[in-house]
Protein backbone atom coordinates (compact mmCIF):
# COMPACT_ATOMS: atom_id res chain seq x y z
CA UNK A 1 0.00 0.00 0.00
CA UNK A 2 1.30 2.98 -0.89
CA UNK A 3 0.72 6.43 0.29
CA UNK A 4 0.65 9.46 -2.12
CA UNK A 5 3.26 12.79 -1.37
CA UNK A 6 1.59 15.95 -1.48
CA UNK A 7 3.71 18.12 -4.01
CA UNK A 8 5.19 21.58 -2.64
CA UNK A 9 3.62 24.08 -4.44
CA UNK A 10 6.21 26.71 -5.67
CA UNK A 11 4.31 29.45 -4.61
CA UNK A 12 5.11 28.57 -1.16
CA UNK A 13 8.83 28.14 -1.48
CA UNK A 14 9.26 31.12 -3.70
CA UNK A 15 6.89 32.54 -0.91
CA UNK A 16 9.28 31.27 2.24
CA UNK A 17 12.46 32.65 0.37
CA UNK A 18 11.09 36.26 -0.21
CA UNK A 19 10.22 35.83 3.41
CA UNK A 20 14.12 34.70 4.38
CA UNK A 21 15.60 37.57 2.15
CA UNK A 22 13.61 39.82 4.03
CA UNK A 23 14.47 38.91 7.47
CA UNK A 24 18.27 38.82 6.66
CA UNK A 25 18.13 41.69 4.99
CA UNK A 26 16.01 43.58 7.43
CA UNK A 27 18.38 42.59 10.11
CA UNK A 28 21.69 43.47 8.30
CA UNK A 29 20.33 47.27 7.67
CA UNK A 30 18.97 47.64 11.41
CA UNK A 31 22.55 45.68 12.26
CA UNK A 32 24.38 48.73 10.05
CA UNK A 33 22.17 51.59 11.34
CA UNK A 34 22.77 50.45 15.14
CA UNK A 35 26.40 50.89 14.63
CA UNK A 36 26.01 54.26 13.00
CA UNK A 37 23.87 55.11 15.79
CA UNK A 38 26.10 54.51 18.44
CA UNK A 39 29.32 55.97 16.94
CA UNK A 40 27.59 59.40 16.38
CA UNK A 41 25.90 58.66 20.03
CA UNK A 42 29.45 58.36 21.43
CA UNK A 43 30.39 61.34 19.46
CA UNK A 44 28.23 63.25 20.85
CA UNK A 45 28.60 62.48 24.35
CA UNK A 46 32.45 63.01 24.31
CA UNK A 47 31.61 66.55 22.24
CA UNK A 48 29.54 67.63 25.15
CA UNK A 49 31.55 66.24 28.08
CA UNK A 50 34.91 67.95 26.31
CA UNK A 51 32.96 71.51 25.67
CA UNK A 52 33.40 72.54 29.64
CA UNK A 53 37.18 71.68 29.81
CA UNK A 54 38.02 73.77 26.89
CA UNK A 55 36.37 76.87 27.80
CA UNK A 56 36.73 77.44 31.11
CA UNK A 57 40.25 78.81 32.52
CA UNK A 58 42.61 76.09 32.77
CA UNK A 59 43.71 77.33 36.26
CA UNK A 60 40.48 76.11 38.00
CA UNK A 61 40.60 72.84 36.41
CA UNK A 62 42.24 69.82 39.01
CA UNK A 63 43.85 67.99 35.76
CA UNK A 64 45.20 70.70 33.54
CA UNK A 65 46.08 72.99 36.51
CA UNK A 66 46.95 75.97 34.32
CA UNK A 67 48.08 73.99 31.43
CA UNK A 68 46.00 75.00 28.44
CA UNK A 69 44.67 72.12 26.66
CA UNK A 70 46.96 71.51 23.82
CA UNK A 71 49.88 71.82 25.90
CA UNK A 72 48.55 68.99 28.23
CA UNK A 73 47.31 66.43 25.32
CA UNK A 74 49.98 67.23 23.08
CA UNK A 75 52.66 64.40 24.98
CA UNK A 76 50.01 61.79 25.62
CA UNK A 77 49.19 61.60 21.87
CA UNK A 78 52.66 62.06 21.25
CA UNK A 79 53.09 58.67 23.45
CA UNK A 80 50.41 57.09 22.44
CA UNK A 81 51.13 57.35 18.38
CA UNK A 82 55.12 56.18 19.56
CA UNK A 83 54.02 53.40 21.75
CA UNK A 84 52.00 52.07 18.87
CA UNK A 85 54.31 52.78 16.44
CA UNK A 86 56.98 50.41 17.66
CA UNK A 87 54.47 47.61 18.80
CA UNK A 88 54.10 47.40 15.14
CA UNK A 89 57.18 47.80 13.97
CA UNK A 90 57.85 44.30 16.02
CA UNK A 91 54.39 42.83 15.51
CA UNK A 92 54.80 43.17 11.53
CA UNK A 93 57.18 41.36 10.90
CA UNK A 94 56.59 38.16 13.10
CA UNK A 95 53.15 38.42 12.40
CA UNK A 96 53.96 37.87 8.57
CA UNK A 97 56.45 35.25 9.15
CA UNK A 98 54.05 32.99 11.46
CA UNK A 99 50.95 33.39 9.32
CA UNK A 100 53.60 32.41 5.99
CA UNK A 101 54.60 29.38 8.50
CA UNK A 102 51.55 28.38 9.19
CA UNK A 103 49.62 28.59 5.46
CA UNK A 104 52.68 27.61 3.34
CA UNK A 105 55.55 25.81 4.75
CA UNK A 106 54.32 23.63 8.07
CA UNK A 107 52.78 20.12 7.74
CA UNK A 108 48.84 20.03 8.84
CA UNK A 109 48.96 19.06 11.91
CA UNK A 110 51.94 21.46 13.37
CA UNK A 111 50.63 24.62 11.46
CA UNK A 112 46.68 23.76 13.32
CA UNK A 113 48.82 23.21 16.70
CA UNK A 114 50.63 26.44 15.81
CA UNK A 115 47.62 28.16 14.83
CA UNK A 116 45.57 27.50 18.22
CA UNK A 117 48.30 28.47 20.29
CA UNK A 118 48.59 31.75 18.81
CA UNK A 119 44.77 32.27 18.68
CA UNK A 120 44.94 31.62 22.68
CA UNK A 121 47.45 34.74 23.37
CA UNK A 122 44.15 36.54 22.29
CA UNK A 123 42.58 35.27 25.48
CA UNK A 124 44.83 36.07 27.86
CA UNK A 125 43.56 39.12 29.98
CA UNK A 126 45.71 42.68 29.55
CA UNK A 127 46.02 42.56 33.08
CA UNK A 128 48.36 39.40 32.83
CA UNK A 129 50.21 40.64 30.33
CA UNK A 130 50.94 44.06 32.25
CA UNK A 131 51.74 41.60 35.04
CA UNK A 132 54.02 40.02 32.99
CA UNK A 133 55.98 42.88 31.45
CA UNK A 134 56.00 44.43 35.06
CA UNK A 135 57.26 41.80 36.99
CA UNK A 136 59.03 39.44 34.53
CA UNK A 137 59.89 41.19 30.75
CA UNK A 138 61.51 44.40 32.67
CA UNK A 139 63.67 42.31 34.49
CA UNK A 140 65.15 40.48 31.58
CA UNK A 141 65.40 43.07 28.86
CA UNK A 142 67.03 45.60 31.04
CA UNK A 143 70.62 44.14 30.55
CA UNK A 144 70.12 44.16 27.32
CA UNK A 145 69.10 48.01 27.21
CA UNK A 146 72.23 48.52 29.24
CA UNK A 147 73.85 46.23 26.44
CA UNK A 148 72.81 48.69 23.74
CA UNK A 149 73.23 51.87 25.88
CA UNK A 150 76.88 50.75 26.00
CA UNK A 151 77.61 50.03 22.56
CA UNK A 152 74.48 51.78 20.32
CA UNK A 153 74.52 54.66 22.53
CA UNK A 154 75.37 57.05 19.74
CA UNK A 155 72.35 56.07 18.04
CA UNK A 156 69.51 58.61 19.66
CA UNK A 157 66.69 55.89 19.99
CA UNK A 158 69.06 53.84 22.70
CA UNK A 159 70.98 57.21 24.18
CA UNK A 160 70.37 58.79 27.77
CA UNK A 161 70.72 56.81 31.23
CA UNK A 162 69.40 53.52 30.84
CA UNK A 163 66.56 52.73 33.78
CA UNK A 164 67.37 51.01 36.29
CA UNK A 165 64.02 48.89 36.39
CA UNK A 166 63.69 48.11 32.46
CA UNK A 167 60.64 49.59 32.98
CA UNK A 168 60.68 51.63 29.61
CA UNK A 169 58.46 52.65 26.67
CA UNK A 170 60.17 50.05 24.38
CA UNK A 171 59.48 47.07 27.41
CA UNK A 172 55.93 48.54 26.85
CA UNK A 173 55.74 48.12 23.05
CA UNK A 174 57.01 44.86 23.57
CA UNK A 175 54.47 43.98 25.69
CA UNK A 176 51.89 45.42 22.90
CA UNK A 177 53.61 43.72 20.29
CA UNK A 178 52.96 40.32 21.78
CA UNK A 179 48.96 41.44 22.32
CA UNK A 180 48.75 42.81 18.70
CA UNK A 181 50.23 39.62 17.53
CA UNK A 182 47.32 37.01 17.48
CA UNK A 183 45.02 39.24 15.69
CA UNK A 184 47.42 40.52 12.85
CA UNK A 185 48.65 36.86 12.53
CA UNK A 186 45.00 35.54 12.01
CA UNK A 187 43.97 37.67 9.60
CA UNK A 188 47.45 37.43 7.60
CA UNK A 189 46.91 33.66 7.89
CA UNK A 190 43.71 33.82 6.25
CA UNK A 191 44.34 36.27 3.65
CA UNK A 192 47.45 34.37 2.41
CA UNK A 193 45.13 30.91 2.48
CA UNK A 194 42.69 32.76 0.11
CA UNK A 195 45.55 33.05 -2.49
CA UNK A 196 44.30 31.31 -5.62
CA UNK A 197 46.04 27.99 -6.25
CA UNK A 198 46.57 28.82 -10.16
CA UNK A 199 48.84 32.04 -9.32
CA UNK A 200 50.60 29.61 -6.59
CA UNK A 201 51.01 26.64 -9.59
CA UNK A 202 51.65 29.25 -12.20
CA UNK A 203 54.60 30.07 -10.67
CA UNK A 204 56.02 27.09 -9.53
CA UNK A 205 54.96 25.35 -12.97
CA UNK A 206 57.14 28.42 -14.36
CA UNK A 207 60.40 27.31 -11.88
CA UNK A 208 59.73 29.92 -9.05
CA UNK A 209 61.21 28.52 -5.55
CA UNK A 210 58.64 28.54 -2.99
CA UNK A 211 60.02 31.74 -2.05
CA UNK A 212 59.47 33.29 -4.70
CA UNK A 213 56.04 32.51 -6.14
CA UNK A 214 54.73 33.73 -2.16
CA UNK A 215 56.66 36.96 -3.62
CA UNK A 216 55.23 37.29 -6.84
CA UNK A 217 51.40 35.31 -6.38
CA UNK A 218 50.95 35.63 -2.29
CA UNK A 219 52.53 39.03 -1.35
CA UNK A 220 50.53 40.78 -4.40
CA UNK A 221 47.03 39.38 -3.74
CA UNK A 222 47.51 39.37 0.20
CA UNK A 223 48.50 43.16 0.18
CA UNK A 224 45.77 45.00 1.07
CA UNK A 225 44.77 42.31 3.20
CA UNK A 226 48.02 42.87 5.16
CA UNK A 227 47.69 46.42 5.56
CA UNK A 228 44.30 45.78 6.84
CA UNK A 229 45.49 43.76 9.96
CA UNK A 230 48.25 46.22 10.47
CA UNK A 231 46.14 49.46 10.93
CA UNK A 232 43.60 46.68 12.93
CA UNK A 233 46.40 45.98 15.31
CA UNK A 234 47.63 49.46 15.43
CA UNK A 235 44.13 50.50 16.73
CA UNK A 236 44.16 47.71 19.30
CA UNK A 237 47.78 49.30 20.72
CA UNK A 238 45.99 53.11 20.44
CA UNK A 239 43.72 52.02 23.08
CA UNK A 240 45.43 49.88 25.05
CA UNK A 241 45.38 51.01 28.94
CA UNK A 242 46.23 48.11 31.76
CA UNK A 243 49.12 46.73 30.07
CA UNK A 244 51.02 50.34 29.37
CA UNK A 245 49.71 51.69 32.84
CA UNK A 246 51.17 48.61 34.85
CA UNK A 247 54.75 48.12 32.61
CA UNK A 248 55.83 51.87 31.77
CA UNK A 249 56.93 54.05 34.22
CA UNK A 250 55.69 57.03 32.72
CA UNK A 251 56.21 61.07 32.91
CA UNK A 252 54.73 63.99 30.55
CA UNK A 253 58.03 64.37 28.64
CA UNK A 254 58.41 64.02 24.63
CA UNK A 255 61.28 62.09 24.28
CA UNK A 256 62.59 59.59 21.61
CA UNK A 257 64.51 57.62 23.81
CA UNK A 258 63.48 54.14 24.75
CA UNK A 259 65.82 53.18 27.17
CA UNK A 260 65.28 55.97 30.49
CA UNK A 261 62.96 56.05 32.68
CA UNK A 262 61.64 59.09 31.20
CA UNK A 263 58.89 58.21 28.97
CA UNK A 264 55.89 59.89 27.42
CA UNK A 265 52.94 58.21 28.75
CA UNK A 266 49.98 57.18 26.56
CA UNK A 267 46.23 58.51 26.67
CA UNK A 268 44.44 55.22 27.54
CA UNK A 269 47.27 54.81 30.85
CA UNK A 270 46.59 58.41 31.76
CA UNK A 271 42.75 58.65 32.12
CA UNK A 272 43.57 54.73 33.84
CA UNK A 273 45.63 56.75 35.86
CA UNK A 274 43.95 59.98 37.14
CA UNK A 275 40.52 59.38 36.82
CA UNK A 276 40.19 58.25 40.37
CA UNK A 277 41.73 61.90 41.19
CA UNK A 278 39.66 64.13 38.64
CA UNK A 279 36.35 65.65 40.23
CA UNK A 280 34.38 68.41 38.93
CA UNK A 281 35.49 69.85 35.05
CA UNK A 282 38.77 67.53 35.48
CA UNK A 283 36.74 65.04 34.61
CA UNK A 284 36.08 66.98 31.56
CA UNK A 285 39.57 67.12 30.49
CA UNK A 286 40.11 63.33 30.67
CA UNK A 287 36.90 62.61 28.53
CA UNK A 288 38.52 65.11 25.90
CA UNK A 289 41.47 63.32 25.97
CA UNK A 290 39.30 60.30 25.06
CA UNK A 291 38.15 62.54 22.40
CA UNK A 292 41.47 63.44 20.50
CA UNK A 293 41.72 59.51 20.57
CA UNK A 294 38.96 58.85 19.15
CA UNK A 295 39.83 61.10 16.22
CA UNK A 296 43.42 59.57 16.01
CA UNK A 297 41.89 56.30 16.07
CA UNK A 298 39.44 57.10 13.70
CA UNK A 299 41.64 59.00 11.14
CA UNK A 300 44.00 55.93 11.18
CA UNK A 301 41.15 54.02 9.93
CA UNK A 302 40.02 55.87 7.38
CA UNK A 303 43.94 56.00 6.51
CA UNK A 304 43.78 52.74 6.34
CA UNK A 305 40.45 52.48 3.97
CA UNK A 306 42.50 54.51 1.65
CA UNK A 307 45.75 52.58 1.60
CA UNK A 308 43.35 49.25 0.71
CA UNK A 309 41.20 51.15 -1.92
CA UNK A 310 44.24 52.38 -3.63
CA UNK A 311 46.10 49.21 -3.97
CA UNK A 312 43.35 47.27 -4.72
CA UNK A 313 43.34 47.99 -8.47
CA UNK A 314 46.80 46.32 -8.23
CA UNK A 315 46.67 43.21 -6.19
CA UNK A 316 46.93 40.20 -7.89
CA UNK A 317 43.24 39.12 -7.40
CA UNK A 318 42.25 41.15 -9.96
Amino acid sequence: MTTATTPVRPQTVAAKRRLGDAVFSGTALGSGILILLILVAVTVFLVAQSIPALTEDPADNSILRGQTFLAYVGPLVFGTIWAALLALIFAAPLSIGIALFISHYAPRRIAAVLGYIIDLLAAIPSVVFGLWGALVLAGWVQPFYVWLNANVGWFPLFSGTVSATGRTILTAAIVLAVMILPIMTAICREVFLQTPKLHEEAALALGSTRWEMIRMAVFPFARGGMVSAAMLALGRALGETMAVTMVLSASSAVTFEVLTSTNPTTIPANIALKFGEAHGSGVNALIATGLVLFIVTFAVNAFARWIVSRRAEFSGAN
